[in-house]
């Protein structure tokens, strides 16, 4: 009996109820090709329904999201909204609701797309960022007194426990362990923790002794590096060749994440997922809502296809993602550029381009 899917739509705002409908043109050719089936339920929490009812994400819909496969998410975000809104009540709600514990972000130049990186190409831009998604700054630990006030004081703390970073850096180790064994490429080149030990002592070190206690225990195998941020930073643009597992906290996940969009090519080719192991996941682009490009079918729709490529990878259907991964790169070949209005075809043909191959 074919394996059957509960698949949680959330189309969002701006372009993305647009590319979640090519992604999910994706999504059902895969299923077909594959032998699998996909029920796809779809909600309207975003901007619309914000500005509508007051409403973000009530109780009942994490109820709801629980008995799904998965979720695929286009996009939240709108200019009439205030920013922080939407972002947390319905993406951090959500992750931390569901326990998505890691935010898992492949950092992957295809050919035929370009890169601002002088003489790099795919062979150079190959690795996986594991991003903590439950703690750290994000939880809302602090406040603020004194408002408004000349003497106005404001904290926000980097709160985590041993728990929370010890199964993330499982994560980490577990996939690096996977891709040494996929491609001998990858074993020539270490895990690395990236923090901000030096001056973050606490929470730094915190980091670096549950890595290296892991590391030296569970994995001794596999090599260890550390980088303090910043220098991450200039690295990932001038070696990029240098990665291939780098594992880090929240904040400075969520930072290095999108330089690393940018090194792939632009948040046009951007995917992401937001994992819980043993829960229901969340998927989605990079790109934001890019309200300006609504209606005009000039969105580039790959960051979604990768996305539900990534979904369906993490379900289990490994042969079904590779095709996907496969039409993806055939299709961008035959693409002038990945930037919005510039792809020399329009948003739908690239879905169906990229369905047809799959097929």
């Amino acid at each position: 009996m074919a394996k059957s899917y509960h698949i949680a739509l959330i189309p969002g705002d701006g372009t993305g109820p647009e590319v979640v409908r090519e992604g999910g043109k994706v999504l059902n050719a895969a299923s077909l090709k594959f032998g699998f089936k996909l029920d796809f339920t779809e909600f309207d929490f975003g901007a619309e329904r914000y500005l509508r009812t007051g409403e973000t994400l009530p109780d009942s819909a994490i109820d709801d999201f629980r008995k799904f496969s998965s979720i695929f998410l286009g996009a939240i975000g709108h200019p009439d909204v205030k920013p922080g809104i939407l972002e947390t009540g319905i993406l951090l709600k959500t992750r931390f609701a569901l326990d998505q514990y890691i935010n898992l972000r492949p950092v992957k130049l295809y050919p035929n797309v370009e890169t601002p990186l002088k003489d790099k190409d795919p062979e150079h831009i190959d690795f996986i960022v594991i991003r903590e998604n439950t703690g750290g700054i994000y939880t809302g630990h602090g406040g603020a007194t004194r408002v408004g006030t000349a003497d106005e004081i404001a904290t926000q703390v980097m709160v985590y426990d041993r728990r929370t970073v010890d199964r993330c850096l499982e994560y980490a180790f577990e996939l690096k362990k996977k891709r040494n064994a996929k491609d001998p490429k990858y074993a020539e080149k270490p895990i690395t923790l990236i923090h901000k030990r030096n001056v973050l002592t606490h929470c730094g070190d915190l980091w670096y002794r549950a890595f290296e206690d892991m590391g030296a225990r569970q994995y001794p195998e596999l090599r260890r590096d550390y980088n303090h941020v910043d220098a991450a930073n200039m690295w990932f643009v001038k070696n990029p060749e240098w990665f291939d597992v780098a594992v880090t906290e929240n904040l400075f996940g969520d930072i290095i994440t999108d330089l690393g969009a940018m090194i792939q090519g632009g948040l046009g080719v951007a995917s992401g997922g937001n994992i819980n192991p043993e829960g229901v996941s969340m998927f989605e682009p990079m790109g934001g809502s890019a309200p300006k490009y609504t209606g005009k079918n000039v969105i580039n729709p790959m960051a979604a296809i990768g996305a539900a490529m990534m979904m369906l990878d993490t379900l289990g259907e490994t042969r079904a993602a590779q095709a996907i991964e496969t039409a993806m790169v055939s299709v961008m070949q035959k693409m002038k550029s990945q930037a919005a209005g510039q792809m020399g075809m329009g948003t739908t043909e690239v879905g169906d381009l990229v369905a047809k191959l799959v097929s």
